[in-house]
This record gives structure tokens, sequence and C-alpha cells, in this order.
């Protein structure tokens, strides 16, 4: 519970409309997108700008509230569920895009900015914001950025972190702090910006970011190749890469995933392959068509079945926003959609797969995958159903032995989606106790009082999930 006198200064500063600790307020936010994961906040607050947050900040860390920074709640690690009670902190107020600079390349937003806005309002420029996770239009800026979110586009233009330049932060203190900026060199001290990416809110709270843009590409040809073999689509990946050709686009979906997305989208894909590959190149028009070309000799080369063009932006256009909705089209089918994240080097790709497919059958699990194969990002998903215990724990085990073949293959037990709740049990198996004491240094360091989402990144049980309630 909060302190009544804590809950009178919060309603000072942001008056009653922006203060709502009722039932039917607090269960809204008791959740995220992340399954098995709820725990009720004590109260959830909307600031209008960064003196408000500063002051609420502090009023929390004097009484050792917890404080959890939430976007849109898209995030798939139980990042924003406040699984310590506290206060959730909102950010429709801080909704504006405050300066796009044409002359230094740069976009300068608030934190509760939504993605696909950025997108918008710099193309209207000729100008290209990459990152672009699967829920652009309705995620946050600023939850991009606590999660260091990735998405299609990551195999050639890199992730969330690649284009955050400068940050606005307000510390565990209530200090205000300025990170980076509108500069191609700096190197003045600790790159403090880099730090704040993908720390999901456990360092400070983000209230303002000058994010790097780029020029439009001029051209873009997209293609699907079909297989009747897992193996073989994996592989084609690799040769690819191999090839020194780094498509904008290389994507994977299993028969399962094109099947359940087919029935979503109702675009004509050929649910009949095993898998297929969406490949998408940018770029000058004469490189586009020569990496298309050799692309697609590739294809075939690795027994593709069918290598097919799209007739228009319309058509891969399609086709990209039916791979967006593969999570969307999986929910439909079973009461429990349980996404994952396991990346692994991109010549490893084809054992990743052959070993999803090896672990869901020893387990008796439906387990689809999909993703972002060109960066060695796979996304098993698992369709369950939480009321049926006995599966749950076959699906908790099947998905520890995928998170260890990983990390035997030279990869990590996360590639975009964050640490969080869900994954926290699993990071040392990552890091090991040195880098797990090693974070926790920097996490006392600057919030001593550990106010800034709790729970988040450090396990209090290891390599087990522990389904949180409050």
């Amino acid at each position: 519970m909060i302190d009544a006198k804590a809950r009178q200064q919060f309603l000072k500063i942001v008056g009653p409309e922006n203060y709502d600790d009722s039932n039917t307020g607090r269960l809204v936010y008791s959740y995220d997108a992340t399954p098995q994961f709820q725990s009720m906040p004590d109260a959830v607050i909307s600031p209008r700008n960064k003196e408000e947050i500063s002051e609420i900040v502090k009023i929390c860390n004097e009484y050792k509230i917890p404080i959890v920074p939430r976007g849109s709640g898209t995030n798939l690690c139980a990042g924003t569920c406040p699984t310590e009670g506290g206060l959730v902190l909102l950010f429709k107020h801080l909704n504006q895009i405050l300066e796009i600079d044409e002359e230094n390349l740069t976009i300068t937003v608030q934190p509760g900015v939504i993605t696909q806005e950025v997108t918008t309002a710099v193309e209207a420029k000729g100008l290209f914001y990459p990152p672009d996770p699967g829920s652009m239009k309705i995620s946050t800026i600023g939850g991009n950025i606590n999660e260091n979110s990735g998405g299609l586009r990551g195999l050639k233009y890199g992730v969330t972190r690649d284009y955050v330049m400068g940050l606005e932060v307000v510390l565990a203190n209530g200090e205000i702090i300025k990170t980076g900026g509108k500069l191609a060199k700096d190197v003045a001290g600790y790159d403090l910006t880099r730090l704040f990416v993908g720390s999901e809110g456990t360092l400070g709270i983000i209230t303002e970011a000058t994010l790097k843009l780029i020029p439009m590409p001029e051209t873009k040809e997209t293609i699907l190749a079909l297989y009747q073999d897992l193996e073989a689509a994996a592989k084609t990946v690799s040769k690819i890469i191999a090839s020194k050709i780094i498509p904008i686009t290389l994507e994977f979906l299993d028969q399962p995933t094109l099947e359940a997305v087919e029935a979503f989208a109702q675009i004509g894909l050929p649910t009949d392959a095993k898998a297929i590959l969406l490949i998408e190149q940018d770029g000058p028009a004469e490189i586009v068509k020569r990496d298309i070309e050799k692309i697609i000799e590739i294809c075939k080369k690795e027994n593709a079945v069918s290598v097919k063009s799209a007739g228009s932006e319309e058509e891969a256009e399609g086709l990209r926003t039916a791979r967006r909705a593969a999570l969307s089209a999986l929910a439909r089918l079973k009461p429990t959609t349980i996404l994952e994240d396991a990346t692994v080097p991109r010549s490893e790709i084809a054992k990743m797969v052959k070993a999803i497919e090896e672990i869901a059958k020893k387990y008796d699990l439906n387990i689809c995958t999909f993703g972002h194969a060109g960066d060695g990002n796979l996304h098993p998903t698992c369709l369950t159903d939480v009321r049926n215990r006995d599966e749950i724990e076959r699906v908790e085990k099947a998905f520890e032995e995928i998170f260890e073949k990983a990390i035997e293959l030279g990869g990590t037990i996360t590639g975009e989606h964050g640490v969080g709740v869900m994954k926290a049990p699993y990071l040392e198996m990552k890091l090991g106790a040195a880098g797990i004491a090693a974070m926790q240094a920097i996490k006392s360091g600057l919030d001593p009082n550990n106010i800034m989402n709790p729970g988040k990144m450090f396990a209090k049980d290891s390599r087990k999930r522990v389904v949180v309630s409050k």
C-alpha cells in the first residue's frame, strides 16, 4: 500500500485526474502481453512532463515505493508487470515528436510516441527510421528503448540500440541527466546511452530520446521461397549470408505458422509448403536486382521448390503484414500462447531449427517456429492451455532445453524480447555468476533502494519460471 502522505503528494503533483488507485484502474495495468503473469499495482500515475516525473521519483525513493515505467505493454517478458506493486507510470501526456532535424538526420521524441508515428513522420521527408518491431503500430518508442526492440529489418539495419543517439533520463534519486546527443562521435566517459537502452526501466526513466535517421532506400524487392524441407530452408539462410549478401529482411515460417497466418490474413499463402522464407532487399536499383538474382539462384540450389517475386508493393506489403501477424494468428488457436525468443549465430540456424523440432516431439508439444532467421533470431511458439498443469510443466522443460541448446550453439536466451521476469531465471546460463554480479553492482549504484522496476532481470530462483500473482 502507498503511504497516505505519499499519496497526497502524488495528487498534488499530477492532479486527481492523473492518479488512479481504483480497483478497475489498477487491474488494467496488472499485466502485459506475457502469459501467466499478473500482479496488481497500488496505483497508476500519468505525469505531464519530466519535472513531474522527477518529483514523483523523489517521493518513491523516499518512501521506497516501486515504480514501473510502461509504454503500451506489448512486451513478452513480463517486463512491465508490477510484480512488487507500487506505481505504474504512464506516458500518455509525453507523446510528442519534438523535432525532425534534417541537417543532422535525427528525430527527437518523447517516450510515449508510437513507433509507427515516427516511421510515418520521417518517411514524409524522405528519411528512414529502420527499427520495426512486430508491435510497431501500437508500441511506444520508450518501450522499444527499454526492451531494445528488434524487428524484421534487424538483419541489415540493426535494432533500436543502433539508432539511439541521446537520452534524457530521470534517475532513482530524481535527478535528470542527458546522455549522448546529435554527434557522430562522442567518447566522453562511459557510454551511458547504451547502458540505459535495454535496461527495462531498472536504472532510470527515459523522458526524451534523440534517434538517428538515414536516407530512404531508393527501391525494394520482395521474394517468397517455398521449401518442403525445414533444414533446407534454414541452410539457405546461412548460404545467403555466406555469399556476402545482407538482405533487409530474411524471415522464416514453418508450416503450422504458415497455416495459422493464412487462415488469419487470407492472402493466398502456400500452406502446403513445409517452410517459407520471406526475403527482401533494398538500395539502388542495380544492386537490388543483382542481389535478388543471386538470392534466387541460392534458394533454388538449396532445393527451394518455388521462388516467386512480389508483383507489386501492395503484394509485398501484404506479405510483410502477414508475417507481422504471426503471433496474433497463432494466439487464436489455443487459450495460451507462449512466444519465446532464442537466438544463435546465423551459421547455426539449421541446427537450432532441427533441435526445436526434436524437443517439441520429445515433450509431445505443439511448437510452431518463425522468426528473423537472417540474424539467427527464432521465435519458437507453444500453443497450450495454462489450465493444463501437466502440459505446462512439459512446456517449461522444453523451453529450458531450447535455451540450453541455443547457448550450446553460441547463442543467447533472448535476442529482442528482453529478460524481465520471464527470462530472469535463465540469465545466469548466459552471463555466469560473475556477469550477474557485475549487473547487480550497476543496479545498486544507480538505484540503491531498488525502486526502479524491481523484480526484473535478477531472478529469485534459478532456471525455473515462477508464476507471479499478488
